[in-house]
């Protein structure tokens, strides 16, 4: 196993991971504003991203795809969709702080998988990991409230950062051998399968939503899915799952300087220094990076 597992992004792909988080902090606003029940959110996003990657990934070799390789992709839409299925259902049990902030281990379930895959990840880099989850508690306002349905939220929440962590990791495998829009229509559809098929299992309706409702399903779509998803497959030909997991941490702060702006959502003093402990907590991970070596 390669010891850059979390070495230093380019410039291009670091510019690409601000574009990515900016796009998906879009997501938890729109979201929140929608009506419509979770798993059609997520399905119809996933669905009507297919349809606008789908015709560039045939002309890119989509029909031509090693084995491996779809193998990967449709492992990763799998996990795409146990984790909008986990954390939309998550988010309406439980406090959206709570499921955020628990939904942002993430990074901890992908440096653990990076460690089963063989690399022995540095002590630097764990203090960095943990800080990075620990502000981003703090960011959020961690609010685990005692009670039956906000319990089940929150294992929830916590589960969709493990589905969430694997989904980065099958698709950094998949990138190997695929383009990104070959990568993400065979994802995007994968996922948009599985919704469907629990959708159908539980009877959630497929339409009947107020025209606003669709307006920002849309939104969700050309933004969170088709910008700020697809960028962070795009990086993750030549960056690490777990340095971009860290990186989707930033979604928080940046939901919470839109929710300020849209919503009229205050942003509290404590954030502000929470907010620099997430970033330098991404420059240590990344900086202890170069010392990552092989496991024996």
């Amino acid at each position: 196993m390669s010891s850059s597992e979390l070495a230093l992004p380019q410039r291009r792909e670091l510019a690409l991971l601000g574009i990515a988080v900016l796009a998906v902090s879009t997501s938890g606003p729109l979201i929140a504003a929608t009506v419509a029940p979770a798993l059609a959110i997520a399905f119809w996003r996933n669905a009507l991203a297919t349809a606008a990657t789908l015709p560039l990934a045939v002309g890119k070799g989509l029909t031509t795809l090693p084995w491996r390789a779809w193998r990967a992709t449709v492992l990763a839409g799998f996990l795409l969709a146990a984790h909008f299925a986990t954390w939309m259902i998550g988010v309406k049990t439980t406090t959206v702080a709570a499921a955020t902030a628990l939904t942002a281990t993430q990074p901890i379930w992908s440096a653990l998988f990076a460690r089963i895959r063989g690399v022995r990840i540095t002590p630097a880099a764990w203090w960095g990991i943990g800080l990075a989850v620990a502000a981003t508690a703090v960011l959020t306002g961690l609010d685990v409230r005692v009670s039956g349905r906000a319990a089940l939220g929150d294992v929830l929440a916590l589960v969709a950062g493990v589905f969430a962590a694997g989904y980065v990791t099958a698709g950094a495998r998949a990138r190997r051998y695929a383009a990104t829009t070959v990568y993400t229509a065979g994802c995007y559809g994968t996922t948009s399968i599985v919704l469907a098929g629990l959708m159908a299992a539980t009877g959630v309706s497929y339409t009947g939503f107020p025209a606003a409702d669709w307006g920002r399903i849309v939104a969700l779509t050309g933004g969170a899915q088709l910008l700020g998803h697809s960028l962070f497959n795009h990086v993750l030909r030549t960056t690490s799952p777990t340095v971009v997991s860290l990186a989707i941490l930033f979604e928080v702060p940046g939901a919470a300087v839109l929710a300020a702006l849209f919503l009229h959502q205050r942003i509290e003093l404590f954030q502000i220094p929470a907010f620099a402990v997430l970033i330098g907590a991404l420059a240590l991970v990344i900086r202890a990076g170069g010392r990552a070596v092989p496991a024996e």
